[in-house]
Order: structure tokens, then C-alpha cells, then sequence
């Protein structure tokens, strides 16, 4: 990635154009996405590492343009996924996926 500060961020941010090609990706991408290539995504359509199911969701989000968050947990690792569309100069440039792990219990507050 470009930016220096994100390059090192202990979780994933993956991000693609509008088409869903691979544009960038931070070291914990990187790591993230190792078995299906690392770094050699990069150019990859994202399709080209999801299943089905997945690639029908992230067409969902690039068709209506809206966020989308979960949780999933694998090997015993919980981590929180979010996908949101992301912006130039007004305009629909492609998505951002932000994936990090969380604790198996996480306090949840409510505020006025």
C-alpha cells in the first residue's frame, strides 16, 4: 500500500476498483490471503478467491452500494469482516474489506 501508516495495521484491508480487480493490499492481507497467493493477488479479481455464495454478496454491494459486516470464526480465530464501498471525487471507486480479530467475548455498550 501506499500509505505508510496502513501498510502495518495488525488487520486485513483489502481493496479493489469498481470492477472488483485487486488494487491494494496491507502486509496483514497479504498474510490473510497467503495460500491463495499473497501479494500475487494484486491485479486478481476478488472473485478469484471467494466461493460462490461470497461472490453473489459482493456483486450485492457493488450493485446497491452498501456496507456489509459479520463475524465469523475459523480455527479457533474470531474476526470481524467489513466491506463497504468506498469513493473519489464522488464517484463509486470499487470496495474496501477491513477484516480483524476479535476476542471470543467482546463487552458490548449501549450510549445516550
Amino acid at each position: 500500500m501506499s500509505t505508510g501508516w496502513v501498510k502495518e495495521l495488525p488487520f486485513a484491508i483489502t481493496v479493489t476498483d469498481k470492477t472488483g480487480k485487486i488494487i491494494e493490499m496491507n502486509d496483514s492481507s497479504v498474510k490473510t490471503f497467503e495460500k491463495y497467493g499473497g501479494k500475487t493477488l494484486v491485479g486478481k479479481n476478488v472473485a478469484d478467491i471467494h466461493s460462490d455464495r461470497a461472490c453473489k454478496k459482493i456483486t450485492e454491494i457493488i450493485e446497491t452500494k452498501t456496507a456489509n459486516s459479520y463475524t465469523i470464526e475459523k480455527n479457533g480465530v474470531k474476526k470481524l469482516v467489513y466491506q463497504t464501498p468506498w469513493y473519489q471525487n464522488g464517484e463509486y471507486a470499487g470496495l474496501v474489506e477491513l477484516s480483524m480479530v476479535i476476542p471470543a467475548e467482546m463487552p458490548h455498550y449501549v450510549r445516550s
